[in-house]
């Protein structure tokens, strides 16, 4: 599962430096109203970006925060153009259009524009799939299902993600023109800034759709939650959960400030792991790697498995290994007996196999599937069994469970 591709002439992939997008604001309605750029100063600023170290400029003529004034489609295009006038064959960098809407799109396209990127993953505009296939540009989507960013939670994301992947693919769009965006930000009143630590933590599962991921998390408010600081002053924040994305696997880091992020960007993408692929002739090997069983079906439909089919091995995917301790040895031989039994194993004391000693502790190593089966079983022993499979059950469940993370 590795991301090795080509947008408009930009490598982007796992075994390539990550990229800096920066933000050419054309719109005064901006949370961070110091990033608003005037058309006289595009250039200028666009050329100091690029210098600075951004491969991609995103122009964006429309405000996507919740509570600022909407505007026409019309005004939008009237900011976006002339700018894109200016920058066209002057700048060396991929332009990149941020508009929910066809028409502008298509106008932007015309004028320059190489990639447009969607906040509402084409569920705005049932059209803009039909024009993003006609000009075989790339795309950026985000998460979305009914308005911008609504997805709460990884689980939520990766779904929303793969239904909007399936509708682009069906409308006839290359799938290997597609970035993919998880929607960190307050987009909803519903999601809280938990959502988007979620998103960070858990932003490596995102690999399982072998495509480059951006994220675009520059000043968000989850930032200003945790320092208690307005956006002119998050940028230390930002930086730090930049560095967080691309050693997670980010591609493209979006900011309003572009030479302190490119700085970011290397050093954590240096430190950041490569994926483990061999290949020789026609074949290659990889690692897959999923934390969750969700991941896991995506994974095997993509690869032709049948949806029943997916769900019945999903379980089979993830493998744990859990500590349990102050055992007594009974307890742990039938454990560790038990898990055997299911394809698992279970590791203890040499002096517990021997009845040497009273008291042990277990490592259990198995998949969901084996360990669920593993504490079904132990409801119905005696001794302190059912509680330990209760326990079981819980540690489980709290290892993914968004509240238990967050609100603990």
């Amino acid at each position: 599962m590795v991301v090795d591709t080509d947008i408009c002439g930009m490598k982007l992939g796992d075994q390539y430096p990550s990229h800096v997008m920066g933000v050419i604001n054309l719109s005064p309605e901006s949370f961070y109203e110091s990033s608003v750029v005037s058309p006289d100063s595009a250039l200028e600023i666009a050329l100091k970006m690029v210098k600075d170290g951004a491969t991609f400029l995103d122009l964006g003529g429309r405000s996507t925060w919740r509570f600022s004034e909407p505007v026409s489609r019309k005004e939008e295009l009237k900011r976006l153009l002339p700018v894109l006038e200016v920058l066209e064959g002057n700048v060396d960098a991929v332009i990149s259009v941020d508009t929910m809407f066809s028409e502008i799109a298509e106008e932007a396209l015309k004028k320059g524009a190489q990639v447009i990127n969607d906040v509402s993953g084409f569920t705005a505009d049932p059209r803009m799939i039909e024009v993003v296939a006609d000009y075989g540009c790339p795309a950026v989507v985000m998460a979305s299902n009914k308005v911008p960013g609504d997805p709460l939670g990884m689980d939520s994301i990766i779904g929303s993600l793969d239904s909007i992947i399936q509708a682009a693919e069906a409308g006839g769009i290359n799938p290997e023109k597609l970035i993919l965006d998880p929607a960190i930000g307050r987009w909803t009143d519903e999601k809280l800034p938990i959502y988007d630590f979620e998103t960070l933590d858990d932003f490596e599962r995102l690999k399982i759709f072998e495509k480059p991921l951006l994220a675009a998390l520059s000043r968000k408010s989850f930032i200003g939650d945790v320092l208690e600081k307005p956006a002119t002053e998050r940028l230390y924040g930002s930086l730090a959960a930049a560095a967080i994305a691309v050693y997670k696997g980010a591609h493209i880091i979006r900011t309003h400030d572009v030479p302190e992020t490119s700085d970011v960007v290397k050093l954590s993408g240096t430190l950041r792991s490569r994926p483990s692929v061999v290949r020789e002739g026609r074949y290659e090997v990889s690692v897959v790697e999923v934390k969750a069983p969700q991941d896991a079906a995506i994974v095997m439909r993509k690869l032709g498995v049948t949806g029943i089919g997916s769900q019945v091995m999903q379980n089979k995917s993830v493998h744990l290994m859990l500590k349990i301790r102050n055992l007594t040895t009974t307890e742990a031989l039938i454990i560790k007996q038990e898990m055997l039994a299911r394809g698992g194993d279970a590791a203890l004391t040499r002096d517990a196999v021997s009845h040497e000693t009273e008291m042990t502790d277990v490592l259990v190593m198995g998949t969901l599937l084996q360990l669920g089966r593993l504490a079904r079983k132990l409801e119905g022993q005696a001794r302190s069994l059912p509680l330990i499979a209760e326990m079981i059950r819980e540690c489980i469940v709290n290892r993914s469970d968004l509240e238990y993370r967050y609100l603990r």
